[in-house]
């Protein structure tokens, strides 16, 4: 190689390999920095536009999720509230059974009469608080109600449904019964539409029960789902920080030499100055 000051070919070999050093350094710095192999498109544009419908398919499996979580919440506070009901009719039972009794004193019975209708008020209370996010499958009309959820991001839907108003049946069944239990004769006639609202309430706790099961099985596969494809994306994007973190060590080394070179590298020219003392 030929001495020259013209041309300082030491110095623009090691100022090449510093730019090249530099370069890795700044991608490996960006990936230390984000966590990520593949932060954008201009790290590796095929991988990046997988990512992104990937994290699409999240999003839309959040909105999914959350409709599948409301359905959960209507449909226990739906069921507690049937259960509480049940307890309920089995205590007006207990009272249907005293009134029965033909010794009672009117007095007495206008005593069991009015604890009666205390606990269907409360049964009345548990229908109009069994609300969920606005919704209320059971203080509705004698068609009853529907409440549909979503169960996936194709827009299949699963759905809560009373087939039967309960707070009408309600009504008409304790309309029609208590105030006309004044006697103990009354008492099979009273238990005909007392068992005919317990059955309804039993089979509405068996269709609510099956029902909220369904969306909760739902529910628990697309969180395992969410959570595969969560995996599936960081496997695809995700940079390994530790082996990033040796290898920003090593270039930074790298770095340090090669500035180094270039300072000795651009010190020879002055060499060729002593050839003239």
């Amino acid at each position: 190689m030929p001495n020259s000051v013209n041309t300082n070919v030491g110095a623009l070999v090691a100022l090449s390999s510093l730019r090249g050093i530099n370069s890795e350094l700044d991608k490996t710095s960006k990936r230390v920095q984000t966590g990520f192999k593949v932060a954008d498109a201009s790290d590796d544009a095929a991988v990046f536009a997988v990512a992104q419908g990937i994290r699409g398919n999240i999003k839309a499996y959040a909105s999914v999720q959350s409709s599948l979580a409301a359905g959960e919440g209507l449909g226990q506070v739906t069921a507690a509230a049937l259960t509480g009901i049940s307890n309920l009719i089995g205590d007006i039972k207990a009272k249907f059974a005293n009134l029965a009794d033909g010794s009672l004193t009117t007095a007495q019975r206008d005593v069991y009469v009015n604890d009666t209708k205390q606990l269907v008020s409360q049964i009345t209370n548990y229908i109009t608080q069994a609300t969920y996010n606005g919704k209320n499958l059971l203080n509705t009309d004698a068609t009853g109600t529907t409440v549909t959820f979503v169960a996936d991001v194709s827009g299949t839907t699963l759905t809560l449904q009373s087939n039967t108003g309960l707070a009408s049946q309600v009504s008409v069944t304790f309309t029609s019964v208590v105030n006309q239990y004044t006697a103990a004769a009354n008492y099979s006639s009273a238990m005909v539409g007392l068992t005919a609202l317990e059955s309804l309430v039993n089979s509405l706790s068996a269709q609510i029960a099956a029902q909220s099961r369904s969306i909760s099985l739902q529910k628990g596969f697309v969180d395992d789902l969410v959570d595969a494809t969560k995996k599936g994306l960081g496997a695809l994007v995700d940079a390994d920080v530790a082996a990033e973190s040796a290898t920003l060590q090593s270039l930074q080394v790298r770095q340090q030499l090669n500035i180094q070179a270039l300072s000795i590298a651009n010190q020879q020219p002055n060499t060729l100055l002593s050839l003239f003392r």
